[in-house]
């Protein structure tokens, strides 16, 4: 990736016992590779639950766009009603970046 790009950062504490999640957040995957703007993403999980999922965008407007995505929105109000005990977001500006090799 190429500076200066956006990182929506995605923190949530998952419930334990929740149905259909697992086929969601594939969707939701599949669904950011075909929104324009989208950069990449990277995901983690603990056996506790907590996760943080790291979309890439090139502005701003791409994010407002994913975000209203019908299916998106969907998934979001299913996380607030269902699936997350709780959750943050957070929109940064990456300014710089490099790495020692690609992961």
């Amino acid at each position: 990736m190429k500076a200066p790009y956006y990182a929506v950062i995605f923190t949530s504490k998952r419930k334990q016992y929740i149905d259909d999640y697992d086929k969601t957040a594939e969707r939701m995957k599949e669904l950011t590779n075909q929104q324009p703007g989208f950069i990449g993403i990277d995901s983690a999980r603990n056996d506790d639950g907590l996760g943080i999922t790291v979309c890439y965008w090139d502005s701003i407007e791409a994010i407002k766009n994913w975000k209203a995505n019908n299916e998106h929105r969907y998934a979001q109000e299913m996380g607030k009603k269902e699936w997350y005990e709780s959750y943050s977001v957070r929109i940064a500006s990456v300014e710089e970046e490099y790495s020692m090799e690609e992961l």
